[in-house]
């Protein structure tokens, strides 16, 4: 699977699981609500620090967000 997608599906499963909105995910990153979804979808690359700031924001590794490993710690 591409390592857009796996990304997306691993942030809407940790947004889910805290209850969170995907415009509450986009307040949190400084951006849309339309680009947060297509992050989601995985159709839109993220930088370096939102992805470390969302291992981070989430207790997770950055390896586990884009599907290197199935550890979350």
């Amino acid at each position: 699977m591409e390592t857009l997608k796996i990304l997306g599906e691993k942030l809407r499963e940790l947004r889910k699981e805290r209850g969170l909105l995907q415009r509450e995910m986009a307040e949190f990153l400084h951006i849309t609500e339309v680009h947060y979804r297509r992050v989601e979808a995985g159709k839109v690359n993220i930088p370096t620090l939102t992805l470390c700031t969302l291992a981070d924001y989430f207790g997770v590794t950055t390896e586990y967000l884009l599907g290197r490993s199935d550890s979350r710690s």
